[in-house]
């Protein structure tokens, strides 16, 4: 079916965003229950809801159906491209809109058509050495990232073998923040603060942003004078005629997806392990790690809001008119608490259901999610092997959350913990913990030193503090 033919469906209940009572989405509910707001929203309105984000009206998708339609995509209805926001053509949108930014960027997100298609080609030739667990460079990578596990457990119980740690700072975001330099090539702490800072979107995000690009900029032009076996050099290979500017913007996908996105999904991994249903327990317990992470990401996917996508014509979606141009959001996480949806899952099975969205769907959907979920299991196996007991510091309604229009994740993470017998016979690692096999003599490979993890863990610390 044709989009010109869906717009003359009849419906029940039409609306407009123009005569649709939109409501503020991000209020102090949103931020202390999401959840409770999401289901508010679908008793009042159903599965398509109007709302005010930031001072710009936007359809709200919450049922899974309708979000699983968007995302899908399956008659090129669903843009997103800048060009296709009507408000914004029009000049309806101001300049400062605090989202605008991150809509403006040429990269393989908001594109369409044959530029998108080329970008995934690249990406994909790009990621595949280290996603492809055929590949040395994969295999090579997941030596690292359990050495930089082990590392950084063996830091938190630097003070004896039981404690307090916040696995957040100490352990999840470190530990991810090590992998971007492992795959970009970046060698200097302060890079790796900086993406720290530019992700929390503190007050310090707008200067950290333009450190960190011109640290990018030298690692792209390093890359260009000596290719190496490391990501931006593989994307060059892909695709030598990108610009810098164009292969930094793609760089910067990869720092939100492993930076963010990755070390959000390992700490509510271990949230749903401590305190949820008897499922992920017991997927866990099962030496099923990727069911465990599975079911978190069903629970509590970090993506909880995808970025818009723009009508192409009129349509009807979910009971509600959306005109050519309006802007829609999905909502992973409303449609994984969409009834419609919940009432087939099984809470109490070792096997989760795979139909999350948390890596997206149809053709935008994630390219990187198989390196994402390696990355999330081997940090997640690692901490609870070497862990003979591990509980929540505080009660599980009041751990701090940081709920932004897209990310729904842990500022903090604190544990009380006891290390296994295997781990306190284990020797900490020393100096280098790992150096990857140079494919050249021109590869200039990272390392990971332990006083390197050790001042990025207390920066970290000091600026959670």
């Amino acid at each position: 079916m044709d989009p010109q033919s869906r717009a003359t469906q009849p419906t029940p209940a039409l609306r407009s965003l123009k005569s649709a009572p939109a409501e503020p989405l991000l209020t102090r509910d949103f931020d202390a229950r999401p959840a409770a707001v999401y289901e508010r929203l679908r008793s009042k309105y159903g599965p398509v809801a109007p709302v005010d984000l930031l001072g710009v009206p936007v359809w709200l998708v919450l049922g899974y159906a309708e979000v699983l339609e968007v995302l899908r995509n399956d008659h090129g209805l669903w843009s997103k491209r800048l060009e296709d926001w009507r408000d914004h053509r029009e000049g309806r949108i101001p300049a400062d809109w605090p989202l605008l930014p991150s809509y403006q960027g040429t990269y393989i997100a908001f594109q369409e058509g044959k530029a998108h298609t080329e970008l995934r080609e690249m990406w994909s030739k790009a990621l595949r050495p280290f996603q492809d667990r055929t590949q040395p460079q994969a295999l090579r990578l997941e030596k690292d990232v359990r050495q930089y596990a082990d590392e950084l457990i063996s830091l938190m119980a630097e003070g004896g073998t039981s404690g307090w740690a916040d696995l957040s700072a100490q352990y999840a975001r470190p530990l991810m923040l090590m992998v971007c330099n492992r795959l970009i090539g970046f060698g200097t702490d302060e890079a790796l603060m900086d993406i720290w800072r530019v992700v929390d979107a503190g007050p310090d995000a707008p200067e950290a942003t333009l450190r960190l690009m011109a640290a990018l900029a030298e690692v792209v032009a390093l890359k260009r004078r000596r290719p190496g076996d490391d990501l931006p050099s593989h994307m060059l290979a892909a695709r030598p005629d990108l610009t810098d500017e164009q292969l930094i913007g793609e760089i910067g996908l990869l720092l939100g997806l492993v930076g963010d996105i990755a070390t959000s999904l390992i700490c509510n991994t271990v949230v749903e392990v401590l305190t949820g249903d008897p499922g992920a327990r017991a997927s866990l317990a099962a030496g099923l790690v990727r069911e465990t992470i599975n079911r978190a990401a069903m629970i509590a996917p970090p993506s909880a809001n995808l970025s818009f996508r723009f009508a192409t014509a009129d349509t009807v979606l979910g009971g509600a008119h959306i005109a050519a141009g309006d802007p829609v959001m999905p909502s992973v996480a409303a449609a994984h608490a969409d009834p419609r949806f919940a009432a087939a899952l099984d809470p109490s099975s070792v096997h989760s259901s795979r139909a999350h969205l948390a890596w997206g769907a149809g053709p935008h959907r994630c390219l990187g999610d198989e390196l994402a979920t390696t990355l999330v299991s081997i940090a997640v196996e690692r901490l609870f092997e070497q862990m003979a007991a591990l509980e929540l510091a505080l009660p599980a309604d009041q751990l701090p959350w940081r709920s932004s229009p897209t990310i729904r994740g842990l500022r903090a993470l604190p544990v009380r913990f006891r290390l296994g017998q295997a781990a306190e016979r284990a020797p900490a690692p020393a100096g280098a913990a790992s150096e990857e096999p140079a494919t050249s003599e021109e590869s200039t490979e990272p390392t990971a030193s332990r006083s390197a993890l050790s001042r990025l863990v207390r920066a970290l610390l000091r600026q959670r503090s």
